[in-house]
């Protein structure tokens, strides 16, 4: 029953414990994320509509350059036909009319210039190339043979083009572009041409009537819609990364353009996509959205262009690219959800503050449970200042882990004491064990040795005394053969090198077997010149297998050495080193100063790139009579090097693996 009761007295308590972390949380964690969220929302398509609103500007800004262009131009072909100098020019005939009409086509930034009559017969041109017939049913053409200076946009045919001058059709056709999401077409060029043209009625000298006609090739004339780009967007009116663009279209090909299809070249001869043309050019509409420009996402504005006969010829186009406001966007939103998560990071712990204020008690009695169980027996709950369910469990917890407590403290002691004893007897016994160990291998060692040095001796001086006897023989037999001894040169050769390889080996068992008769008067070095010195004996060797020697000589402190001994040690480990590198390699050889606790010294280092040593083979490379070079090799060069190193107080050890080439250390005291 009490169980039950507990069980019982456990579940609102634990009940109430969510509920209240729920109504604090749910605010913070729920209701704000989704205000977040609809304000997000309403602040981008507040966002959208500026960008929208700054391109309808823009737009607007670029259709009054545009009309201002129409205007100025019908400006200018006005006061030209009503000007004293034209009246005067054209009692002088068609030459001085044509001379008048070429200067002013180059002052007003005109592509064509021409006089005719209502008929389309051309009385003066600009240009030599103008046929001598034109068009003369443009509606401008008529209201000018009414009386009135009218400007339009006109879209010429290539023949019309070409009779006002072929350089004109050549200029006006540009090969279309495979566009992705524009209209299918079977076209492969775009040869008719937008045309800004204006007409005015003159008087010639006969008292006839004409029509002055100037105008301006839209096509390709990229002075015209970059000086739309430059007045839409100036410096700084577009975020950093942003661009602005502006184009003009014949119908859906893009004539005049300062967007580019590379980094080079511009996207002439592209076209628009279908669904921009079907709201522009068929349904007469302003688009103002985003829409794929070419390669990109841009804020874009086009506009129909309309001409002289009310039809919809062309586009209009001004925007700028959409991603640096869609980066802005998400860094925006970004920075709002790390700002909320900070907020929620600093709330939430203050909230569960508030909580574990509540349920104080039985957290408290939580945590005893996981302190025991992590192995802090000693931890106890203490008064709880509740007398429910709680206080009590927790009173009881108290008592049971005292008893817990007790019991583990008896059980700990018991377990110290044998294993104090175990631990007393172990040891006792493994430093008996390292000592036996280090005497039997100090006495084996020390046998060894003699017993080595000792046969080593005996066989020395036994070998000499044949080698003498075996040279002077040699000798002999050389001088009583006399001439015809040279017949035999190659194998007195060989048993004058043999006998004299025998003698270098006796002298190696002898070094080894009687280091002190050997002994040469040491002297104070510095190990970079020994180094320096011991390369040109070794030189022929490393020529021949193909080894690069690096030096670095660091090393400024004297070694006190007999120098002999030195270049041995050093020669013997060059040696070595290149017969680990037949097939070529780098032999380092470096020296520095190295300190060894309190003792100044010199390391030399020699290292191979070479085929490296087996942990078993490096263990015994400084064992006398050890060799891996079973032909030629004795055993004795690096224990020799080695008991020459370690006489002057020194070290050498070995550092390699199979593979990874090898590196002798050699470190030696400073002289002092």
């Amino acid at each position: 029953m009490a169980e039950a009761a507990d069980t019982a007295g456990g579940r609102p308590a634990r009940s109430v414990r969510y509920r209240l972390l729920a109504i604090a949380l749910l605010p913070m964690l729920v209701i704000l994320p989704l205000l977040l969220a609809v304000t997000i929302y309403r602040w981008d398509t507040k966002f959208n509509a500026a960008l929208i609103s700054k391109v309808n500007g823009d737009l607007t800004i670029a259709h009054q350059y545009l009309a201002r262009i129409l205007e100025n131009t019908g400006e200018h072909i006005a006061a030209l036909g009503a000007s004293a100098r034209f009246r005067d020019v054209a009692t002088e005939g068609q030459p001085a009319l044509d001379r008048l009409l070429g200067e002013n086509r180059e002052r007003l930034d005109l592509d064509f210039l021409y006089i005719a009559t209502p008929d389309g017969r051309l009385v003066a041109s600009s240009t030599p190339d103008t046929a001598a017939r034109l068009r003369n049913d443009w509606p401008i053409l008529a209201a000018a043979i009414a009386g009135r200076s009218t400007t339009a946009i006109d879209i010429f045919a290539p023949e019309e083009l070409r009779r006002l001058s072929p350089a004109l059709a050549e200029r006006a056709r540009l090969p279309l572009v495979e566009t992705t999401n524009a209209v299918p077409t079977d076209r492969t060029e775009e040869n008719r041409g937008m045309v800004v043209q204006s007409a005015s009625p003159v008087t010639l000298a006969d008292g006839r009537t004409a029509i002055l006609v100037g105008g301006m090739l839209l096509n390709q004339n990229l002075l015209f819609i970059d000086t739309i780009n430059d007045l839409v967007y100036r410096q700084a009116s577009l975020p950093e990364g942003s661009q602005g663009t502006a184009t003009l279209f014949l119908e859906d090909v893009r004539i005049s353009t300062n967007v580019r299809l590379f980094e080079d070249r511009r996207a002439l001869g592209t076209r628009v996509s279908a669904a921009v043309r079907s709201a522009v050019l068929d349904h007469g509409r302003t688009w103002l959205d985003s829409a794929f420009v070419v390669n990109d996402w841009y804020i874009s504005a086009y506009e129909p262009i309309t001409d002289s006969f009310g039809g919809r010829v062309g586009m209009l186009y001004v925007g700028f690219l959409q991603a640096p406001f869609t980066a802005a966007k998400y860094q925006t939103v970004v920075t709002i959800a790390l700002a909320f998560l900070a907020t929620a990071a600093g709330s939430v712990p203050i909230f569960f503050h508030w909580a574990r204020g509540i349920f104080q008690p039985l957290e408290r009695v939580n945590l005893t449970i996981a302190r025991v169980e992590s192995g802090d027996l000693g931890a106890r709950t203490g008064p709880v200042g509740s007398q429910d369910e709680i206080g009590r469990v927790a009173i009881h917890l108290d008592h049971l882990l005292d008893q817990l407590e007790q019991r583990d403290q008896a059980l700990r002691q018991w377990n110290e004491e044998l294993n104090a004893r175990v631990d007393e007897r172990t040891r006792e016994l493994q430093l008996a064990n390292r000592q036996l160990e280090a005497t039997t291998k100090q006495l084996i060692m020390s046998e060894k040795l003699a017993a080595i040095g000792e046969i080593t001796a005996g066989v020395a001086h036994e070998i000499n005394n044949p080698i003498a006897v075996m040279q002077g023989n040699l000798e002999v037999i050389q001088s009583l053969v006399g001439d015809r001894a040279a017949l035999a040169k190659t194998e007195f050769r060989l048993l004058d090198e043999q006998i004299h390889r025998i003698s270098q080996i006796v002298t190696k068992l002898l070094q080894f077997a009687r280091p002190e008769e050997f002994a040469g008067a040491v002297e104070r070095h510095v190990p970079g010149a020994v180094i320096a010195d011991c390369l040109p004996l070794v030189q022929h060797l490393l020529a021949k297998a193909a080894i690069e020697v690096k030096l670095e000589d660091r090393a400024t402190r004297p070694v006190l050495m007999n120098r002999t001994e030195l270049q041995q040690v050093i020669v013997n480990l060059i040696v070595n080193a290149i017969h680990a590198m037949p097939d070529g390699g780098t032999l380092c050889l470096q020296t520095r100063n190295q300190d060894r606790g309190a003792r100044h010294g010199v390391q030399i280092v020699v290292q191979d790139t070479g085929i490296g040593m087996s942990e078993e083979v490096a263990a015994k490379v400084f064992d006398p009579f050890f060799t891996t070079k079973r032909q030629e090799g004795t055993g004795l060069g690096l224990p020799i090097s080695q008991t020459l190193v370690t006489r002057q107080g020194g070290t050498i050890f070995l550092d390699s693996s199979p593979g990874k080439g090898a590196a002798f250390t050699i470190w030696l005291p400073e002289a002092a």
